[in-house]
C-alpha cells in the first residue's frame, strides 16, 4: 500500500491506477477506499488518466493528527498532488467538495475541478437546523457516543429509522463506529452549509459542477449556487440520478470534461 507523508506528519494512504494525466479522487462523509463510491469509478477512468483514490485522515489505512483543521486536510490533498507530480485534475463528491474548493483555493495544483453535489444545503433552508446538527453531532461524539453520531448523521441526511436499524443491526456497523470522528471534520468543512462565495471567487481553474436531476431540490440548488459562485464554471444536471450517483452515468462526464483540452 503507498502512502504519503502529509505536512503534520499524518500518513495517507493511496491507490494508483491506470495511465495518463493524474486524477485524484475526493470522497464525502463517511466513505474511503474500501467503502465508497471511487474505486468503482476509478476503474471506469483507468483507460483514460493515472487515477489516485485516498483514505482521508482518519479513514481506511491512512493515519490521524489531533487537532483536525481543514488546513491540514488541505495540505493531505495538496501532499496527494505533488506525489501524483504537481498538477492534477480532481474530482469530488459532497462534503469532498468543499474540501477540494479549500484546496484549490489554497494554491496551485489543481487545473480543473469537478464537483458532484456539494451540499452547501443553507442555500435552501434554514440555517438553525444545520447549527442544531452540528451541536448535537459533538455533544455526542464528545460523550464518546459514536454509534449515535452516525446514526445521527444518516437521518441528517434523509435516511428512514428504520433502514438504520436494520444497518446498525449488521456486523458492519462496528466500522462506521470507526470512523464517526470524521463526520465532525466533514461537518468543519462545510462551515455552516453555505456556499464559500468569497473563497469560490478565487478559484479561476475550469471547474465543472454537477447534480443529479432525481436528487432533492436543496441539493440541486447547492450545486447551481456553487457553479455561479466559480469565475470559471458548468452547471449540468444528470438526468435521473441522486446522490449516489452511478459511475456508470458519471465516468463518461468526466472523461469529456477533464479531456476537453490541457493536460494536467
Amino acid at each position: 500500500m503507498p502512502t504519503v507523508t502529509s505536512a503534520d506528519g499524518t500518513t495517507i494512504a493511496y491507490e494508483r491506477t491506470g495511465s495518463g494525466p493524474a486524477l485524484v479522487l475526493v470522497d464525502g462523509a463517511m466513505c474511503h477506499r474500501g467503502a465508497g463510491p471511487m474505486r468503482p469509478l476509478a476503474a471506469l477512468l483507468q483507460d483514460t488518466f493515472t487515477v489516485y483514490a485516498y483514505d482521508r485522515r482518519g479513514r481506511g489505512e491512512s493515519s490521524d493528527t489531533l487537532p483536525y483543521a481543514v488546513a491540514r486536510e488541505v495540505e493531505d490533498l495538496q501532499a496527494l498532488i505533488a506525489q501524483a507530480g504537481g498538477e492534477a485534475y480532481v474530482y469530488a463528491i459532497s462534503s469532498g467538495a468543499a474540501l477540494a474548493l479549500a484546496t484549490a483555493a489554497a494554491g496551485p495544483g489543481i487545473t480543473k475541478l469537478a464537483l458532484y453535489e456539494p451540499p452547501f444545503t443553507a442555500e435552501a433552508e434554514d440555517g438553525a437546523r444545520i447549527k442544531e446538527y452540528t451541536e448535537r453531532l459533538h455533544e455526542l461524539l464528545d460523550a464518546g457516543r459514536e454509534g449515535d453520531a452516525v446514526a445521527l448523521f444518516m437521518t441528517n441526511v434523509g435516511v428512514p429509522a428504520q433502514v438504520i436499524a436494520g444497518i446498525r443491526a449488521q456486523p458492519g456497523w462496528a466500522t462506521l463506529e470507526a470512523i464517526a470522528p470524521t463526520l465532525a471534520y466533514d461537518d468543519e468543512v462545510l462551515a455552516g452549509g453555505g456556499v464559500p462565495r468569497d473563497l469560490a471567487s478565487t478559484i479561476t481553474v475550469p471547474a465543472l459542477v454537477l447534480a443529479g436531476g432525481a436528487s432533492p431540490q436543496g441539493l440541486r440548488r447547492a450545486a447551481k449556487a456553487t457553479a455561479d459562485a466559480l469565475p470559471a464554471a458548468e452547471h449540468r444536471t444528470l438526468d435521473g440520478q441522486t446522490h449516489d450517483v452511478a459511475p456508470e452515468a458519471l465516468a463518461p462526464v468526466l472523461v469529456e470534461f477533464f479531456g476537453s483540452s490541457g493536460t494536467a
